[in-house]
């Protein structure tokens, strides 16, 4: 049984590699089972399609990024209680985060979703759209905790900046594949971290 799991992880490692690298439509069944070494049976013992794939990589994408974020901030809490400086320092620890991956961040499942959708059935198009707002959830969360406690010094909509650190992150990525600087992206989030700042800092 623990063979059957770890084949099962082989295979999705396998293809979110390539998924990030060249896309969805160009990742072919052939070539990841070719690189994990199983027959076609193998493949759709675990997968009964392309979808099914899709899906579990998306789900295991989500699980992971949720977990890092749960850390992340609660790091941050613990370093300190008030909701800005938690914020605040949770933004620094993403930003040294992604400064520690030396080529950069490899890319998100979520956006190459958004990106390829027309490819997707319904259930995996829905299971992207809800991570997002979930993401958009957490951060409005803790904005609405950090405007109870410091009046925005700007007239500002709370989920129009949750939905920003998303924003920049995603399109940070982007912006490091396209020059080829894989600091951009912890830069671009120390920016928006100036952004919080400015908006909920006494002056």
């Amino acid at each position: 049984m623990a063979d059957k799991g770890k084949t099962r992880e082989r295979i999705m490692d396998v293809a979110q590699a390539s998924i990030l690298s060249k896309g969805f439509e160009a990742t072919s069944i052939d070539e990841i089972v070719a690189a994990v070494e199983i027959t076609k049976g193998g493949f759709f013992y675990h997968f009964s399609d392309k979808n099914a794939l899709a899906r579990a990589l998306l789900e295991r994408y989500i699980e992971e990024e949720d977990r890092l974020f749960d850390d992340l901030f609660s790091r941050a809490r613990e370093l300190n209680e008030d909701p800005l400086h938690a914020m605040l320092i949770g933004l620094k620890l993403m930003a040294e985060m992604l400064d520690d991956i030396p080529k950069g961040h490899p890319g998100c499942l979520v956006a190459t979703a958004c990106y390829q959708e027309r490819l997707f059935n319904t259930e995996v198009r829905e299971l992207n759209r809800k991570a997002v707002l979930n993401w958009r959830e957490r951060f409005l969360a803790m904005f609405e905790q950090i405007a109870s406690d410091y009046s925005p010094r700007a007239d500002v909509d709370l989920t129009d900046l949750a939905d920003m650190l998303t924003g920049v992150v995603e399109g940070g990525i982007i912006l490091s594949k396209a020059i080829g600087n894989p600091q951009l992206t912890s830069r671009q989030i120390m920016l928006y971290r100036t952004l919080v700042k400015t908006v909920f800092a006494p002056l």
